[in-house]
């Protein structure tokens, strides 16, 4: 017996051996085609707009041509292309600590706390430099993140669409402080016009804060392997010979940085750092460090993508990014809850 039994264990091997390879494979072509993606449409952002430019305009571009490509259209895609990378990984981050697929930085009150952060800034310091208004929006962040954290760890009861309905209750309360702040001290437009994303006002000069987000990046990437023994739960962290605390900390810190740098540049993005993770977590699985260049990439595709939209739809007038976020995303959001449910 023993004999039939070896060659029914290899066979088994074998089979679970090729379908590993053909699941790499997959996976390897995906993001093939993320990188092409990437590639057409940033080719195709360049030009695309209400001033006449082509790719043909290349070979014999005008001084004006240049000037719209320099001052206007290379900010505005090294803008969306930062912006789609940073909520998208952060996103990523926030969901491997709370472990739960449905937070993050919109549905925890982070976003929210940095817009709070920024109106306290502008109320007492008026003068203040975007850098300053960084610092005061990022300790923002991370006190209304941690906080929303010790409030997640308080509930017994940790259903997935629960603990997301608890974050948008949260961000409701803190937004609710900020929209009360803004119209007593007559700042409403001003609210509005960070809280709503749009990459039309992005020139040259007005976007260099986003490049603090990309060493941020690059050490989530070097923590990945600790962030997903985080987010396995403290004891079972510890027990590893992790420094839960510290990294934990550490992961919010980037989360709660990155978030207050993309809203005061580019704006609020909704949905983005919500569903980019759950559709790569489909196929790619939940390990954080092999997740993240899948996710970065399809984050990029993903809003520049809903960026284009927006500048051709009613063309030669333009669909804010925040706007075409929100109702792409909240459409994929509601796919996802409904493939939860079937799926449970």
């Amino acid at each position: 017996m023993s004999i039939p039994v070896s060659l029914f264990l290899c066979k088994m091997g074998k089979v679970h051996a090729n379908e590993n390879h053909y699941h790499e494979e997959r996976v390897a072509m995906k993001i093939g085609y993320l990188w092409v993606a990437l590639i057409v449409l940033s080719f195709t952002s360049l030009f695309v707009g209400v001033s006449s430019l082509t790719p043909l305009d290349l070979f014999r571009m005008t001084d004006y041509q240049w000037e719209i490509m320099w001052i206007s259209r290379i900010p505005r895609l090294v803008s969306i292309l930062i912006a789609g990378v940073g909520m998208s990984v952060i996103g990523l981050i926030m969901q491997q600590l709370a472990r739960n697929k449905f937070v993050s930085p919109t549905t925890a009150g982070t976003t929210d706390s940095a817009s709070l952060g920024v109106l306290i800034a502008i109320l007492l310091f008026p003068g203040a430099s975007p850098l300053f208004k960084i610092v005061v929006a990022f300790a923002f962040a991370l006190g209304g993140t941690m906080l929303f954290m010790r409030i997640l760890n308080r509930i017994q009861f940790r259903d997935p669409i629960l603990i997301a309905l608890v974050g948008l209750m949260f961000g409701g309360i803190v937004g609710s402080i900020t929209t009360f702040l803004a119209l007593k001290y007559n700042l409403l437009q001003s609210v509005n016009s960070w809280l709503f994303g749009d990459f039309s006002s992005i020139l040259k000069g007005k976007y260099e804060m986003l490049y603090v987000s990309l060493p941020l990046i690059a050490l989530a990437y070097l923590y990945a392997n600790r962030f997903t023994i985080a987010g396995m739960g403290e004891e079972f962290a510890v027990n590893l010979g992790l420094k839960y605390r510290q990294v934990v900390h550490l992961g919010l810190g980037i989360v709660a940085l990155v978030a207050a740098v993309i809203l005061l540049t580019v704006g609020s993005l909704p949905f983005l750092g919500l569903i980019i993770p759950n559709i790569v977590s489909l196929y790619k699985g939940d390990n954080l460090r092999s997740s993240l260049p899948h996710t970065a990439l399809l984050g990029a595709v993903f809003v520049l993508a809903c960026d284009i939209l927006g500048r051709i739809i009613i063309y030669p007038y333009e669909i804010s990014i925040g706007l075409m976020v929100g109702v792409i995303g909240s459409g994929i959001f509601l796919y996802l809850l409904l493939r939860r449910k079937s799926h449970a």
